[in-house]
């Protein structure tokens, strides 16, 4: 029986960016001519922080696109440009289908499909301010605020200052972006110290789990300390953590990737605690070095030492959690609380 060749496999950004000049830019001076418009890749998708292969364009992956018009626009052109859209794209695009069809197991999720007629395409056509409230809950115009920043996933702050903009007449969609960029100084100051208030609060369990006999307790611990210090390394880099399909992939691009990756896969590999612990307490040196690199607050002792008076080798971390406190200027950010409810991407 024979099969349809797969398409040679184009990372969804650059499939996007050609699908926008090739096909849809053209069309739509055809649907609006003379109407100022933004195009995009940006939002949710592997192909939008450069994760994507060949198994992305199961769902949710292909040809597709953000078009944004100025808000009056959007009532009185968007709907011809989608109909002109549905039926004058091409059916295909450097071999992928630009229709999109249900999966059949939900609505809301579509994959690339051939079809005879009208395209269902994803080209989004929307406003920049409506698109950034309905993906983040805000507008990111003039300025965030501190509860914006603080209450949005660091996944979703990924999303939108990632993958590339093709075109922006209505120079709207940069300044957004950049002003989500990272945040600002205090607030950073801010994440990085619960990041290391998180790591404070548990590092001691990996030994006391392990003294008990309870070895897969001190595994999944050494697991979760894991976790935070690669999130740890990349906000220390500037970067948002994405969520945890793409963890590993973004902290491998680290600085210290290199450098960290085997030392956190021998603590996770460890089958016993002190094994686990010391893998661990050099995965503490290395990063505490680096935090002292970064000269954001004085120097921090980056040795590791027992846990008070019992004999589990731990950071203190808590003590970079204060010095970087003692840094923040702004009174409001600095009385923030460091322990809140886990939000979506830290749990």
């Amino acid at each position: 029986m024979s099969t349809t060749p797969q398409p040679a496999f184009i990372p969804g950004l650059e499939l996007a960016r050609r699908f926008y000049a090739e096909a849809v830019g053209p069309l739509l001076e055809e649907a609006a001519p003379g109407i100022p418009h933004s195009a995009a890749r940006i939002g949710p998708g592997s192909e939008v922080l450069g994760y994507d292969t060949p198994r992305s364009a199961d769902h949710e992956w292909g040809p597709r696109l953000q078009v944004f018009l100025r808000p009056r626009d959007v009532p009185r052109h968007a709907g011809r440009i989608r109909h002109v859209l549905a039926e004058h794209l091409p059916k295909t695009f450097h071999g992928y289908p630009t229709h999109f069809a249900p999966t059949g197991e939900t609505r809301d999720i579509r994959v690339m499909r051939a079809t005879d007629g009208p395209v269902h395409h994803r080209v989004e056509i929307t406003h920049v301010s409506a698109w950034f409230k309905a993906t983040l809950g805000f507008d990111p115009t003039p300025s965030p605020t501190t509860a914006d920043w603080l209450d949005t996933p660091t996944q979703n702050l990924a999303e939108v200052t990632a993958g590339a903009v093709f075109h922006d007449a209505l120079h709207a969609l940069a300044p957004a972006r950049t002003a989500l960029r990272w945040y600002p100084h205090d607030l950073w100051l801010h994440v990085l110290a619960r990041q290391w208030q998180r790591i404070a609060d548990q590092e001691a369990f990996v030994g006391r789990c392990g003294e008990v006999g309870d070895e897969l307790g001190s595994a999944v611990v050494a697991a979760r300390i894991t976790r935070d210090l690669m999130r740890l390394c990349l906000l220390m880099d500037r970067r948002y953590p994405p969520y945890a399909k793409w963890l590993g992939s973004a902290f491998a691009r680290t600085s210290a990737g290199h450098r960290l990756t085997p030392v956190l896969t021998a603590a996770l590999a460890s089958t016993d605690w002190p094994t686990r612990e010391t893998h661990l307490a050099t995965a503490y040196e290395t990063i505490a070095d680096l935090h002292n690199q970064l000269r954001l607050t004085d120097r921090v002792d980056p040795t590791t030492r027992p846990y008070f008076t019992r004999p589990y080798r731990v950071l203190h971390a808590n003590r970079f959690t204060e010095a970087l406190v003692a840094r923040i200027q702004n009174p409001t950010i600095r009385t923030h609380p460091l322990t809140q409810k886990p939000r979506p991407d830290d749990v």
